[in-house]
């Protein structure tokens, strides 16, 4: 990683269309078999048009932006806060600005947008530069 300033930014990470079967296998993977993220019927039975990404499957997308900017060992700190729900069809946009930067450290503010600019995660991190 070469060294960061303070307004630099990492080079967007798109997921062209987020696609169902990644919930599923997300599930598998996780052990979060709640039936909203897979179920169309479940999810309709619960007032949601259809079903959604589970939170931590986002957080997932955009952890993987942030570790191909800066690299997995550099990450000291990663926090995420689920502000919309991903559908699937949706086109994501993951982004990062490093907000400031004291000693040997660096904060990057983080977002993940659908395709309309709709935010659907914000977050943040501390790395090591």
């Amino acid at each position: 990683m070469s060294a960061l300033t303070v307004g630099d930014a990492g080079e967007e990470f798109v997921v062209e269309k987020v696609d169902r079967s990644s919930f599923i296998r997300y599930a598998g993977a996780s052990g979060d078999f709640n039936p909203i993220h897979w179920n169309e019927d479940f999810a309709k039975s619960a007032g949601y048009p259809g079903v959604f990404a589970q939170g931590m499957w986002t957080a997932g997308v955009l952890s993987t932006f942030l570790t191909n900017w800066v690299g997995a060992d550099n990450v000291k700190r990663f926090r995420t806060r689920f502000v919309g729900q991903v559908w699937p069809g949706e086109k994501l946009v993951c982004s990062g600005t490093v907000t400031s930067i004291d000693g040997e450290s660096a904060e990057i503010e983080l977002s993940v947008v659908n395709g309309e600019g709709e935010r659907k995660i914000a977050g943040d991190a501390t790395v090591l530069i």
